[in-house]
């Protein structure tokens, strides 16, 4: 998944960065406010690739003594900055530069040239959605759009697409900003369209942030895997039952697991050694994201009443 992930942000890095240097051209030459606003998107978005790239980077440094358990936070770090960077750089100037543009609007020069390059931008900007798409089908599975978001460890699988899909939406409304605008000779809706997209950006951002905060804290691994691992423990003999199964994602593809069980009486040390070591095998061998397992001998509840 990481190397997937990998390819969708190089396209993606690789597209924003050449929209962006045509989106600031088109601007200085036609006076625009939603393309000025687009360009600045698009710079955002290419600023934002890099940081990505930065957290896959970081998050392969091996663990030390300072982190015992890895860097693979470091994705969910970047990615949470990446959301503020959209939020505070993108929406806010798209934000204040449509402000600005309603407050003194200026006609619009050569608009075919927007159009040219709003144009050429939705195809490059399609071809690196298309790719984001692509990975976050594959990391969907069964699931359900809504709930593939909400569930999935790799921030980055998304975090791409829902930038591409703002990118896209975008573009749209920066268009019939600039149409609607020519051919009702309204010099307000340049200004309104930046605007717009400014709320677009904001709302990605707000959402992004959203979904990397829980992952960022501390998510727990999935109900499947966390039902998983306590039926595997109470289905052996040498555990009477079990009082907690915590898990913790310290990465995409690290999983923390503290598992707390009851012992059958009758076993000593040895015994319980051996079978806390083939309880620790069998569950990294069905769970291969589960790096760390730690079993805690404690007696239940009931039994202790």
């Amino acid at each position: 998944m990481a190397s997937g992930s990998k390819k969708v942000i190089y396209a993606a890095l690789i597209g924003n960065g050449l929209i962006a240097i045509t989106k600031f051209a088109a601007s200085v030459i036609t006076g625009s406010s939603a393309m000025l606003s687009e360009g600045i998107h698009s710079s955002v978005d290419t600023g934002n690739q890099l940081l990505l790239l930065l957290g896959l980077k970081r998050a392969k440094k091996p663990a030390d003594e300072r982190f015992p358990y890895g860097h693979g936070k470091e994705v969910y770090f970047w990615s949470f900055i990446v959301a503020i960077m959209i939020f505070g750089v993108g929406a806010g100037i798209s934000i204040y530069e449509g402000i600005h543009s309603v407050m003194d609007p200026h006609p619009i020069q050569n608009p075919m040239t927007n159009y040219v390059v709003l144009g050429l931008a939705m195809i490059f900007e399609a071809f690196a959605w298309y790719f984001a798409w692509k990975e976050f089908q594959k990391a969907k599975g069964e699931r359900s759009y809504y709930e593939a978001v909400r569930k999935e460890k790799d921030p980055t699988t998304f975090v791409v697409l829902f930038e591409d899909t703002a990118a896209m939406l975008g573009l749209i409304v920066a268009f019939l900003g600039i149409w609607i605008g020519q051919i009702t000779g309204n010099l307000l809706m340049d200004g309104i369209a930046s605007i717009v997209i400014g709320i677009i950006l904001a709302v990605t951002a707000a959402w992004l942030a959203y979904e990397t905060k829980s992952l960022l804290i501390g998510e727990s691994a999935s109900k499947e895997i966390v039902n998983g691992i306590s039926e595997m423990a109470e289905s052996t003999d040498s555990i009477r039952s079990v009082n907690e199964t915590l898990t913790m994602h310290v990465g995409p593809n690290y999983v923390l697991l503290n598992l707390s069980v009851d012992f059958q009486n009758n076993l000593d040390a040895e015994h319980i050694e051996k079978a806390i070591s083939n309880l620790t095998k069998m569950i990294k061998e069905k769970y291969p994201s589960i790096k760390r397992v730690f079993i805690e001998a404690e007696k239940s509840k009931s039994a202790s009443e």
